[in-house]
């Protein structure tokens, strides 16, 4: 364990969470390479996260679960993507999913309760179906095209989801729709096992190629009327999101083993051209500190928001810009990092089987990922021009 590592495992309850995800990580990182170049699904990394109760971390205590905070989250998600970005990514969401719900208290019908005892006892997994080829990102404010039609005491979905990630092992879809007859948006919970939903394999893409984001199409798919557990009003979109940080703590993940894998690979690459590693050289010197800086900067800006959403309860749903702000700053370095991370290593850092294209790879998913770049730029610069 590194410097890295110790600055921010602050309790012995961070040390013991930690040590339990380092080894699945470890485990992880053996097969992510196959997965990688095969586009496969990582089906054993999911089964030992739920052997493991890692899935069930955000669970509430008094439910179950651990109840991990938002800085236990970061720590334990970064750790992971260390090891598979991938499968870092996907149980990401289901955690991050599962601890907001918690948070908020919105689902009706006791639903949550009644998932969240289905995940601490039989391993279930959720995420949410959200985004649709037609309107893009659902953070850019398009109404879905999936329709919700009331029959009875029945939903009729009729739609088409893109970026379903995990759905290869996805026990629940939270699909959002559009409610028929009013301008109502609503979260449906949808189990997997229901008639008329289809996974269509469509996820062929060249980075995060393990997270099973295949598209979801919904044909006549008939719910309970109690499957709808939340209205999409303007009240709920006005609150911060901070599960999200699962996003950049993935991608800082990916970019820490970059750089151990560079600096190692330095110390140890001694060519007959020179005297000692070429660790030694001052060009490399140059790129490793400037790795260190970055990282430092950027890790420190995550954990700081992170725990100011944990201490601050009272302002902590106003953290928008602040929470934006870390997702841009991280995965920008991210890319930085892995960059000089090849840099070092120099063309062998090209060849399919050195990690470093594989994470050069996978930091870029993270440009894609909620909120976008420009997105976060403007909503900057909006909050500083309203300043007095």
């Amino acid at each position: 364990m590194g410097y890295h590592e110790q600055y921010f495992l602050k309790t012995n309850r961070h040390k013991e969470l930690y040590h339990m995800v380092s080894k699945l990580a470890d485990s992880f990182q053996e097969r992510s390479e196959q997965h990688d170049r095969e586009g496969s699904f990582p089906y054993e990394n999911i089964e030992e996260l739920k052997k493991s109760g890692y899935s069930k971390l955000s669970v509430p205590e008094e439910l179950g679960g651990k109840g991990i905070s938002l800085y236990e989250l970061v720590l334990l998600q970064e750790r992971l993507a260390q090891g598979d970005g991938s499968t870092a990514l996907s149980i990401g969401w289901h955690l991050g999913i599962v601890m907001d719900t918690a948070e908020k208290k919105v689902w009706k019908n006791g639903a949550f309760e009644k998932i969240a005892k289905d995940i601490v006892h039989q391993g279930a997994l959720l995420n949410s179906a959200v985004s649709e080829a037609a309107t893009g990102s659902p953070t850019r404010g398009g109404r879905p095209q999936t329709l919700a039609v009331q029959e009875g005491e029945q939903w009729v979905l009729n739609g088409r989801k893109t970026f379903t990630t995990m759905s290869p092992v996805l026990d629940y879809f939270i699909v959002v729709a559009a409610v028929e007859k009013n301008d109502e948006i609503a979260q449906f919970i949808v189990p997997r096992e229901t008639k008329g939903l289809e996974i269509v394999e469509t996820w062929d893409t060249m980075a995060m190629r393990g997270t099973g984001s295949h598209d979801i199409l919904l044909q006549n798919a008939r719910v309970p009327y109690d499957a709808l557990v939340q209205v999409l009003d303007q009240e709920s979109k006005k609150k911060a999101n901070g599960w999200l940080l699962h996003i950049p703590a993935c991608y800082m993940g990916i970019a820490l083993a970059a750089r151990n894998y560079a600096v190692n690979y330095a110390n140890n690459y001694k060519p007959n051209s020179i005297k000692g590693p070429i660790s030694e050289l001052p060009n490399i010197r140059q790129h490793i500190g400037e790795m260190e800086l970055k990282l430092m900067s950027a890790r420190t800006f995550l954990y700081s928001v992170a725990e100011r959403w944990d201490q601050d309860v009272e302002h902590r749903y106003e953290l928008h810009a602040e929470l934006a702000a870390v997702k841009h700053v991280v995965t920008n370095t991210a890319m930085e990092v892995v960059d000089k991370a090849m840099r070092i290593v120099g063309a062998q850092s090209l060849y399919h089987k050195n990690p470093l294209q594989r994470y050069y790879r996978d930091v870029r998913a993270g440009l894609h990922n909620p909120p976008m770049d420009d997105a976060v730029v403007s909503m900057l610069a909006q909050r500083a021009s309203k300043e007095k």
